[in-house]
């Protein structure tokens, strides 16, 4: 299996935590998060990494190496520009023909093999990898007719919604789909897939998930690890 993972944004959102270092070198233990989500590729199968750097590449490249103490092979592909997150994975060669890609800022016990093996027996060109997540609204949400006129009321309700884990299989076909030299994200893939009714499939997954993105997450994250350590070891 060979996995591309993510790692040249700013981390603007996690700021300050970001000011001086990588947003996938923020630690979690005693460990940065991305050597977390290396070792649970490693042990789920992965050899092959190819890490997407730009922002204090530096740094990300001087911590890791070429991976040999985590038993895989690590290669780093620079977008000299930034190119938001599907665009640089034209820039990477010798692609497989499908591939996982996950975010350099994801810490989860997730079974990296089953959701490719997933991939494999669908007819999708891309498979997301999915968790259902609950959102409370802080405020009593109003309801209206077409005179304006209220005709239901809900304090503070809980939604669920079904949402990206930041983690997908591509198969490389999709790629011919991405405009060259051009910042091109999921969300543009997304979209550009729906219009062309080319399959998307989803692998829904109820274990843990956190994306660190934000200074809450970050801290959410750092006290579900004190309770259970194992997380440092996928």
């Amino acid at each position: 299996m060979q996995a591309v993972v993510l790692a040249g944004g700013k981390g603007a959102r996690l700021k300050p935590y970001t000011t001086e270092i990588p947003k996938p070198l923020v630690p979690l233990g005693d460990k940065p998060v991305i050597e977390i989500l290396l070792a649970g590729l490693k042990k789920h199968g992965a050899n092959d990494v190819v890490i997407c750097v730009n922002h204090l590449a530096h740094l990300i490249s001087s911590v890791l190496e070429d991976g040999e103490r985590f038993g895989l092979n690590i290669r780093y592909s620079l977008e000299k520009e930034p190119l938001s997150t599907v665009a640089p994975l034209k820039l990477i060669e010798n692609l497989q023909d499908n591939f996982l890609v996950a975010n350099g800022d994801i810490l989860t016990d997730l079974d990296f093999n089953k959701l490719y093996q997933h991939h494999l027996e669908s007819e999708a060109g891309l498979t997301v990898a999915t968790h259902q997540r609950r959102h409370k609204v802080d405020y009593g949400v109003i309801g209206t007719g077409d005179d304006n006129r209220v005709v239901a009321f809900e304090e503070k309700p809980t939604a669920e919604f079904t949402v990206s884990m930041g983690i997908y299989v591509f198969s490389k076909r999709i790629l011919d789909l991405v405009p060259d030299g051009a910042p091109f994200g999921f969300d543009d893939l997304m979209y550009l897939l729906l219009e062309k009714n080319e399959p998307v499939g989803t692998f829904p997954f109820d274990g843990y998930w956190m994306d660190i993105g934000r200074p809450d997450d970050y801290e959410q994250a750092k006290e579900d690890i004190k309770s259970n350590p194992d997380l440092l070891a996928p």
